[in-house]
């Protein structure tokens, strides 16, 4: 049986004090008959959310969701091109005319798993839409999409004013943004201003948090637990040195706050009559301050306990000093993120660079993740102010 939570998101509520939907929002709330007014106001908008939810799109499982949307850029006569991974996983870089634009709208279509519907549910007054991704970032890809499409039509942008960015693999270390980034290195593409999709509260981001991401391995050597003095426990050691980080005091920044720590997975299997010959785990801190300042203490720490075992390793995932970003525009709340983006990941530079997005970052990966109707519709309002004044700029 699935949990209450998990269960009450396949239901969708009619307790809606709203307009009778149109024609072209029907199937989005079928069987019922009554739906939130944006709705109506931006049936698109809505529509494109629902079908791109649908899409299941978890990480390294991606290339659905990719066809969906170059599909559907290629319906409103957009040049589309693929910029593959690695092993074949599928960006999508989107352009009218030229590749090269003054502005460019990115985000992600990959999400964590597991993946669960679509549904819309009115919970504390609020109507919320339910699914994975409906927030992260599967909101951000469908507001820039509609945004560029309304200013297309209102003619406030030309053919060569802005283009679309949409990669994989955000969320498992972002293989999808390097190779695309690489890709429009290599063919001398570049833009005046970046405006990045993330779910930020539908806030500016001022600047986000680093990331230093390893596993760290310990080698002992077995023995019988009643004679320990004939083995080297690496889970001893291991434990002594994660003590080291918990305790430990990380640089911090006056902007971005604390340094925070993660110990995640730890695979120290073993009998609990024989010393352990191996321990692991993996650690991710979230570096306010800088990478070489935390790498310095991670191996300080590592230091005091490393002749304990026969060896010790660190090998690192992924690194990322924090990001400072652009937020020069009127009319918005500013805030900053202790989570880390892709923006580290687009090496090509010289441009503005903004962080902006539906939803909130704190319910993106929970398992009732959700956005509310309110936050989306005004996303488009908002990424086409972004636009504007970036072309202004």
């Amino acid at each position: 049986m699935l949990p209450h939570t998990l269960a009450s998101l396949l239901f969708i509520s009619t307790a809606y004090c709203s307009q009778p939907i149109g024609d072209k929002i029907a199937d989005l709330l079928q069987p019922y008959s009554v739906a939130p007014p944006q709705f109506a106001l931006r049936p698109e908008l809505f529509q494109l959310h629902k079908d791109f939810v649908a899409v299941e799109s978890i990480s390294y499982k991606e290339n659905g969701a990719g066809d969906f949307i170059a599909n559907y850029l290629k319906g409103k006569g957009l040049n589309v091109e693929y910029l593959p991974t690695e092993d074949g996983r599928n960006n999508i870089h989107a352009y009218l005319d030229e590749k090269n634009t003054s502005v460019l709208l990115t985000s992600h279509i990959d999400t964590v798993p597991p993946f669960f519907k679509y549904s819309v549910q009115k919970i504390d007054g609020q109507d919320r839409i339910y699914g994975r991704g409906t927030a992260d970032a599967k909101g951000s890809v469908v507001a820039q999409i509609v945004a560029f499409e309304e200013l297309l039509n209102e003619g406030k942008i030309g053919k060569n004013d802005v283009s679309l960015l949409f990669v994989v693999g955000e969320e498992i270390g972002g293989d999808g943004m390097v190779a695309a980034d690489k890709a429009l290195v290599a063919s001398s593409v570049t833009w005046d201003a970046v405006i990045f999709g993330e779910p930020t509260n539908n806030e500016l981001i001022v600047g986000h948090k680093g990331l230093f991401y390893f596993r760290i391995s310990v080698f002992g050597r077995a023995c019988h637990s009643a004679y320990p003095e004939l083995g080297v426990d690496a889970n001893k050691v291991l434990i002594q040195i994660l003590n080291g980080f918990e305790t430990a005091q990380w640089p911090g920044s006056d902007l971005l706050g604390e340094t925070t720590l993660n110990v995640g997975q730890i695979d120290a299997h073993n009998a609990g009559n024989v010393v352990s010959p191996y321990a692991a785990a993996t650690v991710v801190l979230r570096v306010a301050s800088t990478v070489e300042e935390v790498s310095d203490l991670v191996n300080e720490i590592v230091g005091k306990y490393k002749d304990q075992a026969l060896k010790v390793e660190i090998k690192l995932t992924q690194s990322a000093d924090p990001v400072h970003l652009d937020y020069d525009v009127e009319g918005f709340n500013t805030s900053s993120l202790a989570g880390a983006t892709d923006i580290p990941n687009m090496k090509n530079t010289g441009f503005k660079r903004y962080l902006y997005g539906p939803g909130n970052v704190h319910n993106a990966h929970a398992a009732d993740e959700y956005v509310t109707v309110e936050s989306l519709y005004r996303s488009v309002d908002d990424y086409k102010k972004l636009v504007e004044h970036s072309l202004a700029y």
